[in-house]
């Protein structure tokens, strides 16, 4: 590991410069190598493995960042994944150079992780995109491979350290489509007042060549995609509980 001023060592699978998803505005994207899940329907199953991608430090990106600063000063920095919070040190230091050049910061996580590598991302992150899997915990396994959910602590930090969330969940036919388990998690992040705004998220197969590629065994080749009465339906479950969409 490299000095403080230096930059902190890590590993990235990928940045994008123009990104306009993941965070108000032009964004930055930092997708940064490993994740401990192995979610069913993974788009970026190349992520997973720690220790892969390039091997870079937290001064390299952030010096990176400076050259597109006049097409994301109004939009931010996001670091996404694999898990960021996999590389807490590595993460926070990116954050922190980020708002030392007044951008707005983001972290997309699933959430799983320790509560005090976490605590050391927070501290320079102005928002959170929580991607919350299943609020069933037979579910969450079902998808995640995982057997403790993490995402529920991370909410709660958020909301103790009022940081801005926004909350994702993948609606996949055949797992987390089900209305019952919608409505348990609509009430659930009803709660929460650090919550900006929920966004379901319509399962796809982009990334399925990927598994492929890879030789790993994609279980979701035979589901479809959500249809538009079922992606409505579901936004007004969480819009009737008052959730901004």
């Amino acid at each position: 590991m490299k000095s403080y001023d230096s930059g902190v060592t890590g590993y990235i699978h990928s940045v994008e410069t123009f990104g306009a998803v993941d965070g108000p505005g032009i964004r930055y994207i930092v997708f940064v190598q490993g994740c401990p899940l192995r979610c069913v329907y993974c788009h970026n199953p190349d992520s997973w493995k720690m220790g892969e991608g390039k091997k870079t430090d937290s001064k390299t990106v952030a010096d990176d960042i400076k050259d597109y600063l006049s097409f994301i000063c109004r939009g931010g920095v996001t670091v996404s994944g694999g898990e960021p919070l996999l590389q807490p040190e590595f993460v926070a230091d990116i954050l922190r150079r980020c708002k030392e050049m007044g951008l707005h910061t983001a972290l997309d996580t699933s959430g799983y992780a320790d509560y005090s590598d976490a605590l050391k991302v927070l501290k320079y992150t102005d928002l959170v995109l929580l991607d919350i899997k299943a609020y069933d915990a037979e579910l969450y396994t079902k998808v995640t491979g995982a057997d403790t959910d993490k995402a529920k602590l991370l909410l709660s930090l958020c909301e103790t350290l009022a940081i801005k969330v926004w909350v994702r969940h993948v609606i996949v036919p055949q797992y987390t489509a089900d209305i019952g388990q919608i409505s348990r998690l609509a009430d659930y992040l009803s709660a929460f007042s650090c919550i900006e705004k929920v966004e379901p998220i319509a399962f796809h197969k982009m990334g399925e060549y990927k598994w492929e590629k890879s030789e790993r065994q994609y279980q979701l080749s035979d589901i479809q995609p959500p249809d538009s009465e079922t992606m409505e339906k579901i936004k007004e479950i969480f819009s009737s509980r008052g959730l901004q969409l």
